[in-house]
């Protein structure tokens, strides 16, 4: 593995917690990690307006302060336990928390991101990370809450063919061991079969054990490959973001957001 320099998008939830160990993990001996707590300044109702009583900014300025003193200090309690010392780096960034994350992330290997989307996460930090992937050009590693060990022993791609897969293929490359078994798997019928041996021998060629496996698209594409992922859990499942425009995926409720929504393991998004 050569993960050198990682950003995680800490928020303060329990996936973000999960997030962060999980980065630790990956940094193992030599590794970075960079918890980036951002936040917007934007407010429901706009507290500077000549209406609102200078009382009501002053609790209105307190609570928001608070939010992101509380989420710091959960960072703080778990620094020691982390185990990386000087490696182990915090910051706090005021601005539009997608693009606060995505122009930070061109400078890092990976950004990891907690599965927060069952969770009550405070407007002022939420996060998208699928339009962070689109936005950022570096790969996002989502981590669903509780699921911190970063072992590679079985992971799975979904692979198509496209442009978008081979992406985060080849940014998964960065995350494999050697011991790592790597299935190629193409959902339902495709119009190039002899592209996923192509894979599997480049992989090979990497050092890396792969195999070609082929289910049907049935109820869908992306129902068969959550239930692919329940039925026999890899480690990691690596998928391209958005090979259509995010705008028809939003409108059709592509693969990439059902996906996102109901993953039972961590993603790796590439777009």
């Amino acid at each position: 593995m050569s993960i050198r320099n990682s950003l995680v998008a800490f928020n303060g939830s329990d996936g973000a917690l999960s997030a962060l160990r999980y980065a630790a993990e990956l940094a193992g001996d030599t590794g970075h990690v960079t918890a980036l707590l951002a936040h917007s300044a934007h407010e429901m109702v706009d507290s500077h307006a000549a209406w609102v009583p200078a009382k009501a900014r002053e609790i209105i300025a307190h609570a928001n302060a608070d939010i992101l003193t509380a989420i710091e200090a959960r960072f703080d309690a778990e620094r020691d336990a982390l185990g990386l010392g000087q490696r182990l780096h915090f910051q706090r960034v005021s601005g539009r928390v997608d693009k606060v994350l995505s122009e930070t992330a061109r400078s890092f290997d990976l950004l990891v991101a907690g599965h927060d989307l069952a969770e009550q996460v405070d407007a002022h930090v939420m996060l998208h990370p699928d339009r962070i992937a689109l936005l950022s050009g570096r790969p996002i590693l989502m981590i669903p809450k509780g699921q911190e060990s970063h072992t590679q022993a079985r992971v799975v791609v979904a692979w198509d063919g496209g442009r978008a897969a081979a992406r985060a293929l080849s940014d998964s490359l960065n995350l494999l061991g050697s011991q790592s078994h790597l299935t190629v798997l193409s959902v339902g019928e495709t119009d190039t079969p002899s592209a996923a041996s192509d894979v599997v021998r480049h992989l090979e060629r990497h050092g890396i054990s792969a195999t070609h496996e082929q289910i049907p698209a049935e109820p869908g594409v992306a129902r068969a490959l959550l239930a692919y992922c329940r039925n026999q859990p890899p480690s990691l499942l690596v998928m391209g973001a958005y090979e259509h425009s995010k705008f028809r995926e939003d409108f059709l409720g592509g693969v990439t957001a059902r996906v996102l929504r109901d993953t039972p393991v961590p993603v790796l998004l590439s777009h």
